[in-house]
């Protein structure tokens, strides 16, 4: 009866034991990135004029409402605040740097005199504000489209290398908890079709891209004894598109809506593209269950009150079988804010 009663005591401690750590432990939200990740930098920077608010009725993001930054921010249970909207109060659960337009690089992709920061001066200002990164933040980052839609020369290995010196500068900083995004392959964006580029050579970019990212954060890790978090949003992105309709789309060739026109398609939620570049708010979801259950995979237990209790059930079922074994004669077989003012101009 006891050999019955302490294999029912693993079994009831087993299921007591978290099987990973919570995503809500993390101590703040850091995001780093383009206008995949912007929640209204660009606005305030712009005064409200970009992006417009006629074409993307989302207070500031590129989307038709919530993009993957709010949907995560939501199960981490952590709002970071906008690098345009800091005050003289430190920041409490985070802050996002991303703005539209982006490059990997120190400069505006798309506004290259505009002052706007690239993610490599993102991380700049955040580590000039920070010294000491919080180990226990969540960063991510997230760039490379700008690179090869509007930069010349569109060069992948130099967008790969921005990003690993981005990494790199947090990592010593002492970042320890790293999601980085790779690139959905570029040469389906309906922005590639409207404006006949060259469709193989954006493949190309991406390819070389996600393939030199790859490389260098297995690099990374082993340097910095990092487990850096991936989120693979080129074979995300490209199930959604041989698939739609196991995703919900209908359409994931084209955009709901493009700004040029004030055409705007009847059912945004089965479009995977808002406009010709970025996801609507449904495709933003879908990156940020992946970012979850990236984040999640990672994670591992933590001593909690349930491990105490499996502890102390196994001593106490050690000793049982000890006494159990006696009795036979058998024998075991065996932060503070301090941010520099960054004064940002935004050309008409």
């Amino acid at each position: 009866m006891k050999k019955e009663l302490v294999a029912a005591g693993f079994v009831f401690f087993s299921f007591m034991l978290p099987l990973k750590a919570s995503a809500a432990q993390f101590s703040q939200f850091i995001v780093f990135g383009d206008s995949l990740s912007d929640q209204g930098n660009v606005f305030n920077a712009s005064q409200g004029t970009v992006p417009n608010p006629s074409d993307y009725p989302s207070d500031g993001r590129y989307s038709n409402g919530l993009i993957w930054v709010d949907y995560l921010a939501d199960k981490l249970d952590l709002k970071p605040t906008l690098f345009t909207e800091l005050g003289t109060t430190p920041p409490i659960e985070g802050i996002n740097y991303a703005f539209g337009g982006s490059s990997t690089g120190i400069i505006n992709a798309v506004s290259p005199d505009s002052g706007l920061p690239g993610i490599l001066a993102q991380v700049g200002l955040y580590t000039s504000s920070f010294q000491n990164a919080d180990p226990n933040a969540l960063y991510t980052v997230w760039g490379g489209a700008n690179d090869a839609l509007f930069l010349n020369p569109q060069n992948a290995t130099t967008a790969v290398n921005n990003i690993s010196q981005a990494l790199g500068v947090l990592a010593q900083a002492g970042a320890k908890n790293i999601v980085v995004f790779n690139l959905s392959d570029l040469s389906k964006l309906p922005y590639v079709k409207l404006n006949n580029l060259d469709s193989e050579r954006l493949r190309q970019f991406t390819n070389e891209f996600n393939q030199g990212l790859a490389t260098n954060i297995a690099a990374l890790n082993k340097t910095y004894g990092l487990d850096i978090i991936s989120v693979d949003t080129y074979s995300l992105s490209n199930q959604a598109m041989s698939s739609p309709s196991t995703f919900g789309f209908e359409d994931v060739d084209n955009a709901c809506h493009l700004p040029t026109t004030t055409v705007f398609c009847s059912n945004p939620d089965k479009h995977f593209f808002w406009d010709d570049v970025h996801p609507t708010t449904v495709g933003h979801k879908l990156v940020a269950d992946a970012a979850l259950r990236a984040i999640e995979s990672k994670q591992i237990p933590e001593p909690s009150a349930p491990l105490g209790m499996l502890t102390l059930g196994a001593l106490g079922a050690a000793a049982m079988l000890k006494r159990q074994q006696k009795k036979l004669n058998i024998s075991p077989t065996n932060r503070v804010l301090g941010a520099q003012s960054f004064r940002i101009k935004v050309e008409s």
